[in-house]
């Protein structure tokens, strides 16, 4: 197989996942009941989910902050990376996987540490913002990218020196790079880097990623001042 083969990013990546993730029951349930319940087949990859609580942990947050719930998977996995009295705020719009997440996070034993608001990402933002909020030391955005500019903006609203973002998404196949790109989550994505880009409180860099997601990455930021 040539390395640029899809094929052979499913092997490699699958390789690394049966050595360094093998399989969580609790996790494989998860998945499970977020396919029963009709969730997209969204979430991040277990190598991913993994990343996810490496950054936390070594970043040694106790305030998380996350945009977009879904069924919870990528939730789990940053629980996992807390620090001691540690919290996670997750955001998510639609009821129906909230309440699907609210099972998973039970199941797996990290519902204590987390709080789940419903209801469009950029009001419950604006609400943690007025009620003077504690920064949080580490944001996921992992949402709507048409909205991700917007995300971006209300995340510095909420974070201090240091705090670490990260935005899943961001590379679309490629697509980011197409200036005639039509597709309104590519655009939303292009104008949160051009917007991060300006930013003289950001510093930003992407990481390019193949796998079992296909070809996509991560931004990651930490904020300066």
């Amino acid at each position: 197989m040539e390395p640029s083969d899809p094929a052979l990013w499913i092997q490699v990546d699958r390789y690394f996942s049966d050595l360094l993730v093998p399989r969580d029951e609790a996790l494989a349930a998860v998945l499970q009941a977020n396919k029963q319940a009709d969730l997209p087949a969204i979430d991040v990859s277990p190598l991913q989910g993994k990343f996810l609580e490496f950054l936390v942990r070594i970043s040694g947050a106790r305030r998380v902050l996350e945009i977009g719930t879904l069924g919870g998977y990528s939730t789990i996995w940053l629980a996992r990376g807390l620090s001691d009295s540690g919290r996670i705020v997750t955001l998510e719009l639609d009821p129906h996987h909230a309440e699907v997440a609210r099972a998973n996070l039970q199941i797996t034993g990290v519902s204590d540490s987390v709080d789940l608001i419903i209801g469009p990402a950029s009001e419950s933002l604006e609400i943690l913002a007025n009620s003077n909020a504690e920064p949080f030391d580490f944001i996921f955005i992992d949402a709507d990218k048409e909205s991700y500019p917007d995300y971006l903006k209300r995340a510095l609203k909420l974070s201090r020196p240091g705090t670490v973002i990260v935005a899943d998404n961001v590379v679309r196949d490629g697509e980011v790079a197409n200036a005639e790109c039509n597709d309104p989550r590519v655009q939303g994505v292009q104008r949160f880097v051009e917007l991060a880009a300006r930013e003289p409180r950001l510093r930003m860099t992407v990481l390019q990623t193949v796998g079992v997601k296909g070809y996509d990455g991560f931004a990651l930021a930490v904020v300066l001042a």
